[in-house]
């Protein structure tokens, strides 16, 4: 059974009771992020002028566009890091909770799988050179 449903004898009910802590939890979170921002808006002072408002580079003027293009190998390689550094996030928990899933269980079986499949995504762009930085 779900939690939550309850089976009466006209049909399921959803009890929405259980999820009161999570409401909350959700409501403090949003207020503890939004109040500060609101606040710093509303109480902040406010006094825009031409050189505040005006570009400023480390003392210097600007000169160059500030949407200067970048190489595409760098969000490659930040998109790279990002994908590897999740594999992490599955691992760590699999490997904790390997001793309850037993050596050779289904559970060891589908991780070497998930490892085989990343290995063999890493060594197709290690071979692109996807990897090699210039």
């Amino acid at each position: 059974m779900l939690a939550g449903l309850r089976k009466t004898t006209h049909g399921w009910i959803v009890d929405l009771g259980s999820y009161v802590p999570v409401l909350v939890f959700v409501a403090v979170g949003a207020f503890i992020g939004i109040a500060p921002i609101a606040l710093g808006a509303l109480l902040g002072p406010n006094r825009p002028d031409p050189e505040k408002l005006s570009p400023y580079e480390c003392g210097f003027e600007a000169f160059e566009d500030a949407r200067m293009k970048f190489d595409v190998r760098y969000y490659l390689v930040a998109i790279l890091f990002i994908l590897f550094d999740l594999e992490v996030a599955f691992l760590v928990p699999w490997g904790v909770s390997l001793h309850a899933l037993g050596p050779w269980s289904e559970g060891f079986w589908a991780m070497m799988l998930f490892l085989a499949i990343l290995a063999v995504g890493f060594l197709y762009e290690w071979k692109k050179g996807a990897l090699d930085w210039e």
